[in-house]
């Protein structure tokens, strides 16, 4: 045998091992395909791997899946919510194979089937809620996206972890509409604050004008008080109230004097 014959030789048995030895990572999981058939193992469909698989070449095909979470972002959907305000809203799930032998056997492309059965639930849920549910309420919403992809996706043998909505892209006319909602409500709650403070207020000076009339001295005591205050801003001016109980005396002696005057 000349050496060219045992080149080729030795060539055709490195294909040979090269087609027949797969390894798999730990990650990865290997559907064998056995003339067509899904490889068994005691009358059970059953994954191979992780390390070193043997293939028989020509006769067995290895399809690889990764068991990893898969991190899929679902692009803006348009979507008219029930009091029919138009936006846009994006999300993100999170999901992941448990039977790689589903996930090859039930459906052609479990990634591309997962991304549009999120577009179109992720569409049908939003549309369902008004716009105020949307926004405050995105727990809800992601659960209950998140349950309706898991029950639709189980007969692929994906499990789909979590699904969060991102973003919700609103109308510019909804924009300022919401911005003038939200000002009218702090205003209103400026007015309430301003009349609770006014009628505590209130409550005080009743409860401060009972003590004064039980002891009337109090009130000369407050208006010393209010003249220090007063004299400590250094001002040209000071009013000096004088009670009514001075002047009126005063008063009935002008009028008798004038009666007396003039009889």
């Amino acid at each position: 045998m000349s050496v060219i014959s045992l080149a080729v030789l030795l060539i055709l048995i490195l294909m040979i091992l090269a087609s027949a030895i797969r390894i798999l990572n730990e990650y990865e999981r290997g559907v064998i395909f056995r003339l067509g058939r899904v490889r068994t193992v005691g009358g059970r469909p059953m994954a191979k791997g992780p390390g070193l698989i043997l293939l028989i070449p020509v006769v067995d095909k290895l399809v690889r899946v990764s068991l990893r979470t898969v991190t899929m972002d679902v692009p803006p959907q348009d979507v008219i919510t029930r009091d029919n305000v138009s936006l846009k809203v994006n999300a993100v799930i999170y999901f992941r194979v448990m039977d790689a032998i589903k996930a090859i056997i039930e459906i052609e492309n479990y990634l591309y089937g997962t991304s549009q059965l999120s577009q179109t639930t992720l569409r049908s849920v939003c549309g369902q809620v008004e716009l105020d549910e949307l926004l405050y309420q995105r727990d809800k919403i992601n659960l209950q996206l998140q349950e309706i992809l898991d029950r639709h996706t189980d007969p692929w043998g994906v499990k789909v972890v979590t699904v969060e909505v991102k973003a919700i892209d609103l109308p510019e006319e909804m924009r300022r509409a919401m911005a003038k909602q939200a000002e009218a409500e702090r205003e209103r709650r400026s007015k309430v604050i301003h009349a609770e403070g006014e009628f505590q207020a209130s409550a005080k000076l009743r409860d401060a004008a009972e003590i004064i009339s039980v002891n009337p001295m109090a009130l000369q005591l407050r208006y010393f008080q209010t003249l220090t205050e007063v004299a400590a801003e250094k001002n040209s001016t000071v009013i000096f109230p004088i009670p009514i109980d001075l002047i009126t005396p005063l008063l009935r002696l002008a009028d008798r004097i004038e009666k007396k005057s003039s009889g």
